[in-house]
This record gives structure tokens, C-alpha cells and sequence, in this order.
């Protein structure tokens, strides 16, 4: 009996004590990636790392220009070693010349590669900084806003779990904080920072090298 009675007790001081915490929270949602995405700062952001795209591509299209023309130099070269109409001693110059432009294609192949790759880095360091430094700065004002507004908890609705389920299975919507949080961000936009359809697209065509 003095057991039942203290297994009664217990589950009701752990429901006045599930009740009690409820009662002092006050729980708000945002959805952060929506936040990051119509924040002005990622817009200019996103334009700058295009136009950045942009001019490497350029640069690294007169790389492969470079080397088309020396390829075509020591095909010529080499079909000049091998003509037969020509001197013993015009086709050896030939053969050596067709050697040294042999050295700067594999040259050139070595530096569009190296530039492949380090403009790859330096384009994936630049967006992962400016990506840490947006959200430092939004979580900031969200923080801000969710200690003046008395929140307890703030929950990202864009959040995924381990196995890509939502973090936040339902809300009613009652407390986010998205278009409020972005109306003040986009506050102190300047003009047309706003305006996602930039003029820094590709100049090439197909699929980017460093995107």
C-alpha cells in the first residue's frame, strides 16, 4: 500500500514539475536558412563570389587558349621533323624545337591544373568565411531579440535531424520570428542590394570549374 501511494505521489510531483516547466517557457521559431537567404548581405555576397567566378573563368580561358596554340606549335613542329623532302639537319632542328614546345604544353596543363585548384580554395575559404561572418552577425540580432521579447528557446524550423527529418515536427507559427528578423536586417539595405537578379552571371557557358 505505503508503495502505491508513493508511486502516486511521485507521478504527480513529476507532473506538476513537467507543468511547471512548461509554464515558464516561452518558445519561439525562426526559419534561419530563409533569414540567411533574403538577408541583403547574402545577396551582395552571393553576387560578389559570381563576379569573382566570373573573372576566373576569364583568366582561366586564356590559359586553355595558351595552350590550344602551343599544342598546334608542336604539331606543326613535329610534322615539320618528320618531312622527308626537308634537310637531315632542318629535321633534327625541328625535332629539338618540337621537344622544347612540348615542355611548355605540359607546362601549361601543370598550371591550369594548379590553378584549378587553388582558385577552388581561395573561392570555397572566401564563401565559408563570409557565410560564418552572416550568420555570426544575424544570430546576433536574434539573440537580441529573443532575450527583449522574453523567449526561453529559439527553434530553427529549417533544421534537419541526423536522418533529414524537420528538428521541429509542428508549429503554429504563433511565435516566429522570420519576417520580423528579416524586415529589421534589410532595415539599412541600400538601394537595389535587394535585387537577387544580378548581372554576374557566366560568361562561359556550362557548368562553372569553381562553383
Amino acid at each position: 500500500m505505503k508503495r502505491f501511494v508513493f508511486a502516486v505521489l511521485a507521478t504527480s510531483l513529476i507532473g506538476l514539475a513537467q507543468e511547471s516547466f512548461a509554464a515558464d517557457q516561452k518558445i519561439a521559431t525562426v526559419d534561419l536558412s530563409k533569414v540567411f537567404e533574403k538577408y541583403y548581405k547574402t545577396i551582395q555576397s552571393s553576387a560578389a563570389i559570381k563576379q569573382e567566378v566570373n573573372d576566373m573563368e576569364k583568366e582561366r580561358a586564356q590559359m586553355i587558349d595558351a595552350e590550344k596554340k602551343h599544342e598546334e606549335d608542336w604539331k606543326a613542329l613535329i610534322d615539320k621533323a618528320n618531312d622527308q623532302a626537308t634537310s637531315a639537319e632542318a629535321r633534327d632542328r625541328n625535332k629539338r624545337a618540337a621537344s622544347e614546345k612540348y615542355s611548355e604544353l605540359e607546362n601549361d596543363k601543370q598550371s591550369i591544373t594548379t590553378f584549378d585548384r587553388v582558385a577552388r580554395q581561395r573561392l570555397e575559404e572566401k564563401q565559408r568565411q563570409r557565410r560564418d561572418d552572416i550568420v555570426k552577425e544575424i544570430m546576433g540580432v536574434l539573440t537580441a531579440d529573443a532575450k527583449s521579447a522574453g523567449y526561453t528557446m529559439v527553434l530553427d524550423t529549417s533544421g534537419a535531424s541526423a536522418n533529414m527529418a524537420p528538428v521541429v515536427l509542428f508549429s503554429n507559427g504563433q511565435n516566429d520570428m522570420t519576417d520580423a528578423l528579416i524586415k529589421e536586417l534589410n532595415a539599412t539595405a541600400p538601394p537595389g542590394s535587394l535585387d537577387t537578379n544580378t548581372p554576374a552571371t557566366s560568361t562561359l557557358g556550362g557548368p562553372s570549374k569553381f562553383k
